[in-house]
């Protein structure tokens, strides 16, 4: 069976069945999202794929909470300070060309991509909503990245910039 086919089995049909298993389990739903997450980005990366726009979409808590500029409806307004990641994540975005944008959750996160129709998307977020946004935006194609939360939830986040830059590295490949 092709990839794109076992995609959607996975995103339609696995996925609803591994949340409401996840209800009843003791390790809980995170488990699950991020076995859905990890077999979506092997299916995706086992695509065939040349988008012409990548979007490359961050979650609000990836910005450090003592800031006081909201990057959420206009990236460029980070000062560039270098105390969270956004830094680094708007030069990779430069670098590569690509629509960057930060979402305050799920909702937000939908609309950007309705509104900026891209090609692919490269998407980090915790489990939850990125598995939930992986399903809801099926069939566009998307390698989600989950954040660490070293400060727990929804507070000063980090991602693995390595990781990031393969993600776009595999589309801007046209494979």
């Amino acid at each position: 069976m092709n990839s794109g086919f076992m995609r959607g089995l996975t995103l339609k049909v696995l996925y609803p069945f591994l949340m409401f298993a996840g209800a009843f389990s003791k390790t809980g739903k995170e488990t699950y999202q991020r076995f859905i997450i990890n077999l979506n980005n092997s299916f995706v990366k086992k695509g065939k794929f040349k988008p012409e726009k990548i979007l490359l979409l961050l979650p609000h808590c990836i910005q450090i909470n003592e800031c006081d500029i909201r990057l959420t409806y206009n990236i460029n307004n980070c000062k560039r300070c270098g105390k969270c990641e956004i830094k680094d994540l708007i030069q990779i975005a430069e670098d590569n060309r690509l629509t960057l944008f930060v979402a305050t959750g799920g909702s937000l996160a939908r609309r950007i991509i309705g509104e900026t129709r891209p090609d692919a998307v490269v998407a980090v977020a915790c489990e939850n909503d990125l598995s939930s946004g992986i399903a809801d935006i099926y069939p566009l194609p998307v390698i989600g990245i989950t954040n660490e939360r070293p400060c727990g939830p929804c507070v000063n986040t980090r991602v693995d910039l390595a990781k990031v830059k393969d993600a776009i590295e595999f589309f801007g490949k046209g494979y």
